[in-house]
């Protein structure tokens, strides 16, 4: 890709915040994470929340107040899949423009990456990198249905259409933060990968999963920006190791006796120059979050680099190669309490950086 970065445990986000002000949230980003800012996503805008954030542009979408499904059966649908796929090879193939296309995030329903972009350019420092992200393709297409409740993931064509559509808005993304003129990273959030083999999925194979991952990372690639996918619990971690992203997001606090399970993954994962994102600052439990400080949680931090290192990794590689990061979004918390995982992602970050 031509990019080679290294955090140095500085601290990012996991995007969304529980507020109504866009500008206010962002502002909150810069005081707390200006070094690696993201957009911001605030779920009391219904239109904002992981599954229909990123649903226009899609072919046969109908929302009633009861749910939202793609329907197959409406008498326009074979119409609407085939403008979707002449849009897509028009900028994929011919080089047409995707800055006005289906695959743009607008002002509707992604305030806060205007907001974002607004702030950046008012900027007298710039940052070392900053953030967008998306709803990954795995969590997308199990998530949402069509006319008959099934999860679109079992239709190979409606799974190709969520793959491409996540991956355009994804590399639209890139295209626009790169005009920052700092590396840019694009996270996919894939919470649906903590049941990938259970029963709820007993039929989806991790190829089949790979292969959604291999085309949303290639788009970014395109764009010489970075990957990342974030899971805010357990998964199957060789999953996301052994795939090309380049960094993988994971809820250190809770999880990190399960991600530790991959040994030989995490370490080959290292040595390849990719990059953990710590998720260490508790936001599943509000009561972890009250009773930790930054120095119980830099403690802990510690202890598990230390794990790490056994495996024949240095701390100052491990250092290198680190993000500090919540371990989830903020979105579901009271206000007080989500600042408080700002605060304490950012002083942990600190400790970290001045101390090791």
């Amino acid at each position: 890709m031509g990019i080679t970065f290294q955090p140095e445990a500085l601290p990012t986000l996991i995007g969304s915040l529980p507020m109504d002000n866009h500008d206010q949230a962002t502002e909150l980003v810069f005081k707390h994470t200006p070094e690696i800012p993201l957009w911001v996503q605030l779920p009391t805008y219904k239109e904002e929340g992981m599954i229909n954030q990123f649903l226009p542009g899609l072919p046969g979408i109908t929302i009633t107040p009861e749910h939202i499904y793609i329907d197959t059966k409406k008498n326009t649908f074979e119409q609407e899949v085939l403008t979707f796929y002449e849009e897509y090879l028009a900028i994929s193939d011919m080089g047409e423009d995707i800055a006005n296309s289906r695959f743009a995030l607008t002002k509707e329903t992604a305030r806060g990456f205007f907001s974002f972009l607004s702030h950046l350019k008012n900027l007298k420092k710039q940052p070392v990198a900053v953030k967008g992200q998306i709803t990954g393709p795995f969590t997308l297409s199990t998530s949402l249905v069509d006319e008959n409740k099934k999860a679109v993931f079992y239709n190979e064509e409606l799974r190709d259409i969520i793959i491409k559509q996540v991956a355009f808005k994804a590399r639209w993304q890139a295209m626009q933060l790169k005009k920052t003129k700092t590396p840019v990273i694009i996270f996919f959030d894939e919470p649906a990968l903590t049941g990938f083999g259970s029963s709820a999925f007993i039929s989806i194979t991790k190829e089949d999963v790979s292969a959604c991952f291999n085309e949303v990372i290639a788009a970014v690639h395109s764009q010489k920006a970075l990957t990342g996918i974030h899971v805010c619990a357990n998964a199957e971690w060789s999953l996301l190791l052994d795939s090309s992203v380049d960094i993988v997001s994971f809820d250190a606090y809770s999880f990190f006796d399960r991600f530790i399970l991959y040994p030989d993954e995490i370490k080959k994962f290292l040595e390849a120059g990719k990059i953990l994102a710590w998720g260490i600052v508790p936001t599943l439990s509000v009561d972890d979050l009250r009773k930790e400080t930054a120095d119980s949680i830099y403690e802990k931090w510690k202890e598990k680099a230390q794990l790490i290192e056994n495996l024949g990794i240095s701390l100052t590689t491990i250092k290198k190669q680190s993000l500090i990061t919540p371990s989830c979004g903020t979105g579901s918390l009271k206000l007080p309490d989500a600042i408080r995982v700002l605060e304490l992602t950012s002083k942990v970050s600190k400790m970290i950086r001045e101390t090791l």
